[in-house]
């Protein structure tokens, strides 16, 4: 048993849904994807997404995400209050992992569960999380180089942890904003902020 909450069930069907249901609040899920620059240089980018809040965190932003860098982004997750609760960490066997990376979770209580190969269905929060980032932000952007996109795609996390609604949280954000007051009945003015030179914007109401 790991943690007592006993091993991680099978990859697939209704067992490993069930698992990720049940299990959700301990539950953080680690994923790698790539962007371009405009000089057509590859970056690589290391996040994490708690299953059960979808609070995202970029760990960093890379051209060679060697053993070395890849282990230093398991440190900094460590960092913190960041992995309390935490008892599983789900990744694909993508080669850039290494054992010292897992390593540093287990030394955290986190069991490392492995996705089964070309099975992203098996880490669908993550590459669902993929797929709103580049749809809603990374494919309006020509991205100068790693500065640059690690600036941007934090912009973006804070967005999406803080004001962006998620219809599988009942219109809630990950991270629980102060409650607002009423609506007044004669109207009010709204505020607007932009982000990202107004490729998004967040309303409020105004004081």
């Amino acid at each position: 048993r790991a943690n007592g909450l006993g091993p991680a069930p099978r990859r697939d069907g209704p067992t490993w849904s069930t698992f990720l249901r049940s299990q959700a609040d301990a539950i953080v899920a680690l994923d790698f994807f790539t962007a371009e620059t405009v000089l057509l240089r590859t970056l690589y980018v290391l996040f994490a997404i708690h299953i059960a809040t979808r609070r995202v965190i970029i760990l960093g932003v890379t051209r060679n995400p060697d053993s070395a860098w890849v282990t230093q982004q398991a440190r900094n997750l460590a960092v913190g209050e960041r992995l309390h609760g935490i008892h599983f960490a789900i990744r694909d066997r993508d080669s850039k992992y290494s054992g010292p990376f897992d390593e540093v979770l287990r030394t955290e209580g986190v069991k490392i569960v492995k996705t089964p190969i070309r099975s992203p269905r098996a880490n669908a929060h993550a590459e669902r999380w993929i797929r709103t980032a580049r749809a809603e932000c990374l494919d309006w952007i020509l991205v100068l180089g790693r500065c640059h996109l690690e600036r941007v795609l934090r912009t973006y996390a804070a967005h999406y942890n803080r004001a962006r609604p998620h219809r599988g949280l009942e219109l809630k954000t990950p991270e629980p904003r102060p409650d607002s007051a009423p609506w007044p009945a004669d109207g009010a003015s709204v505020r607007m902020h932009e982000m990202l030179s107004g490729l998004i914007h967040e309303y409020e109401l105004a004081a």
